[in-house]
């Protein structure tokens, strides 16, 4: 863990923000007793989303079906 005075950060805040950016924590020191500590932003994890392409080619394989859903809703509604 690097460390950093508040007079060092006051003066050079782009360069402490610059560690932190790449992983880095810092500890802050007021008269040589840490005071704060900087850690980069925790970012959450990726949600898995279902691979729904994957499900549709299980199902229908390379079958094409005659009509559309798009026709289908039409009919349903009775626009044609």
């Amino acid at each position: 863990m690097k460390t950093t005075t508040i007079r060092a950060l006051r003066h050079d805040t782009t360069t402490v923000l610059a560690w932190v950016a790449h992983g880095e924590s810092v500890e802050v020191q007021r008269r040589g007793e840490p005071v704060a500590v900087l850690s980069p932003k925790r970012r959450p994890a990726r949600i898995a989303r279902p691979d729904f392409l994957a499900r549709l080619r299980t199902i229908y394989g390379d079958k094409v079906l005659s009509t559309t859903a798009t026709d289908m809703i039409s009919e349903s509604r009775g626009e044609s």
